[in-house]
């Protein structure tokens, strides 16, 4: 099930938000601090984070400063009572949803806790999908990672095989062995999975 964190010093505004997001049919958790959350232990579920900006302590900016250098990829709405244009463009550089200001009715809240749901989703998709070809990557020999940077270039099988100081058959058998590890048909499939992970080919003037 979704995850909705909430962080904020106020018993009111959480409860209220709970309440609010409860009824919507999403789970929620209440922190009274930044502290409070990071004592939690790890959480692997989709969710998001509704965090306010100022708190006694660690404040919303510095906990989100944390989270973002450790790693954790929940996305975070901010919650604050004032407006502040530079707090908000700071908190948007490191990756927030959004910005709201206090007190946050409905019409505002539920969409950017959809929102940020749903990237959350997009983000562990993305990550699945990048596992999976990474693993598929690793299956492949020496040589057959030498054959496959030299075909993600355009390289045809004779200039593989001059390059790679092996023979033109056996060169493809390495292509036929590669692509068969790496499920495509196609080098032109070949080069979009290496784009994915940032397996770029490699500038070859002699081609």
């Amino acid at each position: 099930m979704e995850t909705v964190f909430i962080i904020d010093d106020d018993p009111a505004m959480r409860s209220s938000l709970s309440r609010l997001l409860r009824a919507n049919d999403i789970s929620t958790e209440q922190f009274s601090s930044a502290q409070d959350y990071l004592e939690r232990n790890s959480y692997d579920g989709i969710g998001c984070i509704l965090l306010d900006v100022n708190m006694p302590g660690i404040s919303g900016i510095e906990l989100q400063a944390r989270l973002v250098g450790s790693g954790h990829d929940l996305p975070i709405i901010f919650l604050t009572g004032y407006g502040n244009i530079s707090m908000s463009v700071e908190a948007m550089k490191r990756g927030a949803i959004d910005f709201l200001t206090k007190p946050v009715d409905e019409a505002d809240l539920l969409p950017a806790v959809t929102q940020a749901l749903e990237h959350h989703h997009s983000l562990r998709e993305k990550s699945s999908i990048r596992e999976e070809i990474e693993a598929r990557l690793s299956s492949l020999t020496e040589r057959e990672k030498q054959v496959m940077h030299e075909l993600i270039t355009g390289a045809p099988n004779k200039i593989v095989a001059d390059h790679l100081n092996i023979a033109v058959k056996t060169t493809k058998v390495h292509r036929a062995n590669l692509l068969q590890k790496m499920g495509v048909r196609s080098i032109a499939e070949l080069v979009h999975l290496c784009h994915i992970v940032g397996t770029e080919p490699e500038s070859n003037d002699t081609i």
